[in-house]
């Protein structure tokens, strides 16, 4: 997914400079420029802040341009789209689905990866579980190893942050409400 492009497109389609919407978030305009380039792959939570000044949301952003898959109820691994960045994989459900009430993802942390140096802070709920690897969650002042089969669940205004600290893949399947992509 070019995030980027799609990023330049929805700025232009809310009739929108690259100076306005810098301003709007609090950064320069050569940061604007350089996502929508691509020579700067924002983090989940940087990108989140450049759609507030829109506004946008995660979920309308990643999936605004796609048909409505009706109501069916199942998705093959191939219909799930990545819309992660950098090294973490977020395979989102449902994402065709109009009005989605919830986020399912299946995400897949390569060692070493992280979510960001910078805790992050959202509306609403998330919850969890490590199907494969050891990942360490932090929420608030709290931080704990998990794997296999443990789970989490905390409210997202909580900092938090994701750390694979083993060795091989981590694996986790998770629910948040309301979507954040």
């Amino acid at each position: 997914m070019d995030i980027g492009i799609r990023l330049q497109a929805v700025r232009k389609g809310k009739g929108l400079s690259q100076r306005e919407l810098a301003k709007r978030v609090g950064v320069t305009n050569s940061t604007i420029s350089l996502i929508e380039q691509n020579k700067v792959s924002p983090s989940i939570s940087s990108l989140k802040k450049v759609l507030d000044g829109i506004p946008i949301s995660l979920a309308d952003f990643f999936t605004q341009d796609l048909e409505d898959a009706g109501d069916g109820p199942f998705y093959a691994a191939a219909e799930l789209p990545d819309v992660g960045n950098n090294d973490i994989h977020y395979f989102l459900v449902g994402h065709r689905r109009r009005n989605r009430r919830m986020c399912v993802l299946r995400e897949v942390m390569p060692p070493g990866s992280d979510t960001g140096e910078s805790m992050i802070q959202h509306e609403g709920e998330e919850g969890g579980v490590v199907v494969r690897g050891q990942v360490e969650i932090t929420v608030g002042a709290q931080r704990k190893v998990l794997g296999p089969g443990e789970a989490y669940y905390f409210e997202c205004r909580q900092p938090h942050r994701f750390r694979n600290v083993g060795k091989d893949d981590a694996v986790i399947i998770s629910a948040s409400t309301p979507p954040t992509f």
